[in-house]
């Protein structure tokens, strides 16, 4: 399934490491930073949710909510909040249903083997539910501000 920039996000519900159901529906209202990363406690998501955790109050400034997804239990998310003191939820797609939802579910290769994994991106959605941004096979190197940067000048 293709998603396209001014379409309706997918909506979703999913287990949030705070032990509550969230729907994606949920945030109407509010823009919304949608990031799917591939595994809790690794070197890149570790430095990408850290990014979103520094500037998680300029996020909020902008009337923007900030979610992490993997396909790690909530259990994993949990561990991975705490180590780092992130901010906001994280969200278990064990069964990626959101992952294939948005097209980010993918066949990756690593040291010769084939697997299927998220392929790290992030959706903007705005205010109505429409995703306004996105980003695949994101680079984490200044991912976050240039998210933010575009928040500030499109949405806020």
């Amino acid at each position: 399934m293709t998603i396209s920039v001014g379409e309706l996000a997918p909506d979703f519900s999913l287990m949030a490491s705070n032990g509550e159901s969230v729907k994606l529906s949920d945030y109407r209202g509010k823009n919304v930073v949608l990031y799917f990363y591939p595994k809790d406690m690794t070197p890149g998501c570790t430095t990408e949710a850290c990014d979103f955790r520094d500037h998680h109050e300029s996020f909020a400034g902008l009337n923007a909510v900030i979610l992490g997804v993997s396909p790690d239990p909530v259990s994993k998310h949990e561990k991975f909040i705490e180590k780092y003191d992130l901010p906001f939820v994280l969200l278990a797609d064990e069964e990626h249903k959101a992952a294939e939802a948005y097209d980010v579910w993918k066949l990756k290769k690593n040291f010769g083997k084939e697997y299927m994994g998220i392929e790290r991106s992030t959706f903007i959605i705005d205010k109505e539910g429409k995703i306004a941004k996105e980003w695949r096979k994101v680079t984490v190197k200044g991912h976050v501000e240039e998210a933010l940067e575009f928040i500030k000048a499109n949405l806020s």
